[in-house]
């Protein structure tokens, strides 16, 4: 033997010959099946058949040297003639050279198309998130004069139908909105998304809520909504006649803590897109320091434990329990109360703003 060090090289090149092998021989079942699934010219068969090809010139190119490593290894004179056989794996890049790079091209197409794939999968998961922070947002303005509590619990579904505001719409009124469109999707939050929007617009227009709603009712019945139907309750506070005037459109009754006891402000109308010609009315009430307001969406009140609901009368016995509570405290509470009520996991939407009169 002329020289061990070939041979510990030859023995390497032979190892590695049969790692390109085994490679090259399962790319080969994957191009075969990639062709009989999407036929020989689709680009899934063509990447997958480039593979094979690289992988089975690697194989040769270190199997041609392992041979001349082990024939050089025991042969003695020179031997550097040998590895004249390397020519056949150069041939074969020079041969398929075009291909590879033709192949390559179409390799880094495909994985831009993945790349904009997940962009587009990761748009469509944070879709449902951006649409509810519209409908529902995190933070709401600071209003001089009033403390405000809101939370928002999704449901299961993708897109939700419920939704609130707080705005002021002149210097001395403010108006609290909440409301819920029925069913789930895309298009009960297309519908809510229009109605929290419009209503800012009549709500600036028409002193009155009740005006504001029927406006709203009229004009968005003008479109064919299928079967959808809208609960909405608008109270307005009125910081210089210390009043609270409120209409609400089949929603359920919110709360009011005034002179030491809990009223309900029950609906003043029918639910919206219900009839196109639908009537509504406001009611007044004075507003006091310390008075607080309390909506909510019927996720809240129809959580249940077997048969039974949570309810209204629930909802009213937690402000009633502690009516001077923080308003972010107490929407936190309802919730809490609500879920250690149910039997199982609270399935719907549920949106919840209470406000406190400072």
């Amino acid at each position: 033997m002329s020289s061990p060090l070939l041979l510990v090289v030859a023995a390497a090149c032979m190892i590695a010959a049969g790692v390109w092998s085994r490679s090259a021989k399962r790319l080969q079942k994957v191009a075969a099946r990639a062709e009989s699934e999407f036929g020989r010219t689709a680009d899934a068969t063509t990447v997958a058949r480039s593979a094979f090809r690289k992988d089975v010139h690697s194989a040769v190119l270190y199997w041609v040297l392992a041979l001349c490593s082990g024939l050089g290894a025991f042969l003695d004179g020179d031997t550097s003639w040998l590895f004249v056989l390397v020519l056949i794996p150069v041939v074969v890049s020079v041969v398929f050279g075009r291909d590879f790079v033709r192949d390559t091209r179409l390799a880094e197409g495909r994985l831009a198309l993945e790349r904009r794939a997940e962009e587009v999968l990761s748009q469509e998961d944070l879709a449902p998130k951006r649409w509810a922070e519209r409908l529902a947002p995190e933070t709401v303005p600071d209003i001089s004069g009033f403390e405000i509590g809101r939370l928002y619990h999704p449901g299961t579904g993708m897109m939700a139908g419920d939704f609130y505001d707080v705005y002021r719409v002149a210097p001395t009124r403010v108006a609290a909105v909440i409301g819920d469109v029925t069913g789930h999707g895309i298009d009960p939050s297309i519908t809510a998304f229009q109605a929290k929007y419009l209503l800012r617009v009549f709500l600036r227009q028409f002193r009155d809520p009740a005006q504001a709603l029927e406006e709203l009712n009229a004009q968005m019945s003008q479109a064919d909504r299928g079967e959808e139907m809208i609960s909405l309750c608008v109270v307005v506070f009125d910081t210089e006649a210390s009043t609270v005037r409120y209409a609400s459109a089949g929603h359920p009754p919110a709360w009011m803590w005034h002179a030491k006891d809990v009223q309900p402000l029950r609906a003043t109308g029918p639910l919206l897109l219900l009839d196109p010609a639908g009537t509504y009315h406001s009611r007044e009430l004075r507003l006091d320091s310390g008075d607080v307001v309390l909506l909510y969406t019927d996720g809240l009140s129809e959580a249940r434990s077997g048969d039974e609901q949570f309810g209204e009368e629930r909802i009213a016995s937690v402000l009633r329990r502690d009516p001077g509570a923080e308003p972010g405290v107490l929407v936190k509470s309802l919730l809490d109360t609500a879920r250690d009520f149910a039997s199982q996991a609270i399935t719907d939407d549920i949106a919840i703003v209470a406000m406190r009169r400072a």
